[in-house]
């Protein structure tokens, strides 16, 4: 299995970014896929997840400004992050639960000037 990311940039505080991720390789038993962040000297943070159903969890610190979203045909996730603040910042990694397993991509940094 594989989890390739993009859509990361350098962007100004209050602006938009994308992230998408597609999935690749045996997904028999996918279910959770969603985002996570660390932020240098910080640990790695939820950010968002989605079940194959639908149903969402948020991080407090992006409610309202980020959406989790998932196309099941092909097996990609994304996140919308509005009003990007400094504090979003970091390297954002999705997420996947394939048949009981963890799956993680290589990360992707964003940045948020001020």
């Amino acid at each position: 299995v594989q989890l390739v990311e993009s859509g990361g940039g350098l962007v100004q505080a209050g602006e938009s970014l994308r992230l998408s991720c597609a999935a690749s390789g045996s997904m028999w038993g996918i279910s959770t896929m969603g985002w996570y962040r660390q932020a240098p000297g910080k640990q790695r943070e939820l950010v968002a997840t989605i079940t194959g159903r639908g149903s969402t969890n948020y991080a407090d610190s992006v409610k309202g400004r980020f959406t989790v979203s998932r196309y099941n045909s092909n097996d990609t996730v994304y996140l919308k992050m509005n009003n990007l603040k400094p504090e979003d910042t970091a390297v954002y990694y999705c997420y996947s639960l394939i048949h009981f397993r963890d799956y993680w991509g290589q990360g992707i940094q964003v940045t948020v000037s001020s």
